[in-house]
């Protein structure tokens, strides 16, 4: 029987599913995050569930040495050192194929508003303003919508984007990246050259940190609109305020902030948001794109699904 330590809030059909897989699970979503420590040297674990109540590092993989793999309730990976988990032979499971479909449909949802200015609207009616014409907005078909990142969350969005008569161009700095027929592989230069609306869809790392800067959003031929619903790390938010200042980004939607404890801004943030939040052409939703009931229910069978596989791999 496999022993699994689960630290964060999950769908409540997770004992059942892991307990058909032969895992039993010690369900401690009320730790804290220095809580779990001893809590994981407390049992020979050889599973650990997470979201992104914290970090795990090599200090943390040293209080559970029976620790064989460690499942992130989601798609993104950034709270997770994978190099010490490579070095502690701890496999990670991830489920991007939990919320894909939430996000592209969440990403539709963000362009529509942003094109069409639903949210502008949906504010002035309520404060007694009826202005058609300031809201007269733009149409989806016949756009040319570039996106950076072309895996399950690119995918998602591409396919949704498939009926509205658009063209889709993609770019994707590995070179494995499997095309499909719901979007055209590009380069970079190429994206620069054509794209009207810029979707993020990337993970975020280290190499990633501001990757969408002021050269990368200089560089588009056509001024932009952008999306993101991947992490707010990748996006230089200074640099966006600037680029929204002159026009060359038309308006955003963004679904994720640099610092998204809205708390513990720094005065820097804290400037940038507040230029922001004043521009009328930018969309604010609080990291909800892959936040469906739905997808919390598919995350847990996503990850049942890859622990059972990792378990009949390695029994014995």
């Amino acid at each position: 029987m496999s022993l699994c330590l689960c630290i964060d809030e999950m769908h409540s059909s997770l004992p059942n599913m892991l307990a058909e897989i032969g895992v039993q699970l010690h369900y401690r979503p009320e730790l804290t995050a220095t809580e779990v420590p001893a809590a994981l040297a407390a049992h020979p674990y050889d599973g650990l569930m997470v979201r992104s109540k914290l970090r795990i590092t090599a200090d943390l993989l040293a209080h559970g040495p029976a620790l064989r793999w460690v499942a992130r309730a989601g798609a993104g990976v950034d709270n997770i050192d994978e190099e010490a988990l490579a070095a502690a032979n701890v496999t990670l499971l991830n489920a991007p194929e939990g919320n894909q479909d939430a996000v592209g449909e969440f990403a539709v949802g963000l362009l529509l508003s942003v094109l069409r200015n639903i949210g502008r609207a949906d504010r002035e009616v309520r404060a007694g303003q009826w202005r058609r014409e300031a809201n007269r907005g733009e149409e989806v078909g016949g756009k040319v919508i570039g996106l950076i990142g072309y895996g399950h969350m690119g995918k998602a969005f591409a396919r949704r984007l498939s009926g509205f008569g658009c063209t889709v161009l993609a770019y994707d700095h590995d070179p494995n990246c499997a095309p499909d027929h719901y979007a055209t592989l590009v380069s970079l230069a190429e994206l620069h050259q054509q794209a009207e609306v810029l979707s993020l869809h990337i993970p975020y790392s280290a190499a990633n940190h501001h990757v969408v800067n002021e050269a990368m959003l200089t560089g588009f031929q056509r001024p932009i609109w952008l999306l993101n619903t991947a992490r707010g790390e990748v996006l230089d938010h200074a640099a966006l305020v600037r680029q929204l200042a002159i026009g060359q980004v038309r308006g955003a939607g963004l679904d994720v902030l640099e610092n998204e404890k809205l708390a513990t801004l720094t005065p820097a943030q804290r400037a940038t948001l507040d230029a922001l939040e004043a521009d009328p052409n930018v969309v604010f939703t609080p990291h909800i794109g892959g936040w469906t009931h739905q997808s919390y229910h598919r995350i847990n069978e996503v990850l049942a699904r890859k622990i059972h596989d990792f378990l009949r791999r390695h029994a014995g």
